[in-house]
């Protein structure tokens, strides 16, 4: 008999179907908000983020368009000050997943009153005799958040932030950094660069294919991150073919949303996220791209140990007939997106270090394959070389 948990985030709502900023006015009204402060991207300040300010009215206090990608501390911070001085009652997260964590972790900044990056660090996830437990803190402003790519960071409650300093990415938990309620409108996606949209496509497969390969089995787990992995493969060939296709593109919101509710199981990710996350911590790799490139190659090393699963992705992508690792690499040469380290300019030279750092990371704890040492990581490296 199996056993486990399936844990839901403490969110209210998924809205789909309906304008952003009409839910955005229901929702305030809903949470007794008047104070709306919208956290987004340098790229969208000046375009949807002010849209939106413009449809709030008064209800918009303020905005903050400095978040850089892998989302730095010293961000953070700086978001979080700014929300602080102008005194929101509810933050809006208006981008992708890097946004969306950094504004996590800004509502911890502001329920604790955090004003440096140091004050940050107890807090992070892992062992230690200084960590401190995040969720020990009461809960004060929260988010909503308007997604405008695939990553589906905001329907977890962790935040994947970078230590600028160390150059390190770490993770930080809050059981509600979830936010509160999350907005799907395909029509803010329509300028997303089309690479971007695509790659963090990659991302939420990424999530559906290592949550359907974990040794471990959950029906619930298993169930969303099937009809997902079918959505997004089925979704994202058709918005590589016509970009403006809004229900291609609701699609794949709804095939992300799928794939990372497998996680909720908390059984736990693969080498391949473990391996994206030193690429983009430590390399800068985009999000979605570490996983054009790691996932082919972990489903290539872990094969003989999840075959079965293995073949159910393959049918699920609508390839029956080819090996996982195949089905995958076609989909993401289809998109024009990378498949091989060289195409970022990191050769043989790099891997040693690559995997030395990325064997601290939880994620290869729950691999198919067991992963032994270092050496194990160089393996995968070579097979995406």
């Amino acid at each position: 008999m199996i056993h486990g948990a399936y844990r839901f985030p403490r969110q209210d709502a998924v809205i789909y179907g309906r304008p952003a900023h009409e839910a955005v006015i229901e929702l305030a009204k809903r949470y007794n908000a008047s104070r709306l402060f919208i956290l987004t991207t340098q790229s969208l300040g000046g375009t949807l983020a002010a849209k939106l300010a413009a449809n709030l009215g008064p209800l918009c206090v303020g905005s903050f368009d400095a978040i850089a990608s892998h989302s730095p501390r010293s961000d953070v911070i700086a978001g979080a000050a700014a929300a602080r001085e102008a005194k929101a009652d509810l933050l809006i997260a208006l981008g992708g997943g890097s946004v969306i964590d950094a504004t996590k972790l800004m509502q911890l900044c502001l329920w604790a009153n955090f004003t440096e990056t140091e004050q940050l660090s107890p807090y992070r996830m892992g062992r230690g005799d200084d960590r401190k437990d995040a969720s020990l803190i009461p809960a004060g402003v929260r988010m909503i958040a308007i997604p405008t790519t695939l990553s589906a960071a905001e329907f977890t409650p962790f935040a994947g932030v970078t230590d600028g300093g160390k150059r390190i990415k770490e993770s930080f938990t809050h059981p509600d950094f979830a936010p509160r309620a999350v907005i799907l409108d395909p029509a803010v996606t329509l300028n997303t660069p089309q690479r971007l949209w695509s790659s963090t496509g990659m991302k939420a497969i990424d999530h559906a294919v290592e949550q359907l390969c974990n040794l471990e089995r959950v029906p619930m787990g298993d169930a969303v991150a099937a009809e997902g992995l079918r959505l997004l493969a089925k979704g994202l060939a058709a918005t590589h073919e016509d970009p403006a296709d809004l229900e291609a593109r609701a699609n794949c919101q709804h095939g992300m949303w799928l794939a990372i509710s497998g996680a909720a199981t908390g059984r736990g990710m693969g080498a391949s996220h473990a391996i994206g996350h030193t690429l983009g911590g430590s390399y800068g790799v985009p999000h979605g791209i570490t996983s054009c490139i790691t996932l082919h190659a972990t489903l290539s090393w872990n094969r003989d140990y999840s075959i079965d699963r293995q073949t159910l992705v393959s049918r699920l992508m609508g390839k029956r007939a080819l090996p996982a690792a195949d089905v995958v690499r076609d989909l993401v040469k289809t998109l024009g997106l990378p498949w091989r380290l060289s195409e970022l300019l990191l050769g043989a030279s790099h891997f040693r270090a690559i995997a030395e750092h990325t064997m601290h990371d939880r994620s290869i704890r729950t691999n198919p394959r067991p992963i032994r040492s270092a050496d194990d990581i160089v393996e995968i490296l070579e097979l995406c070389a």
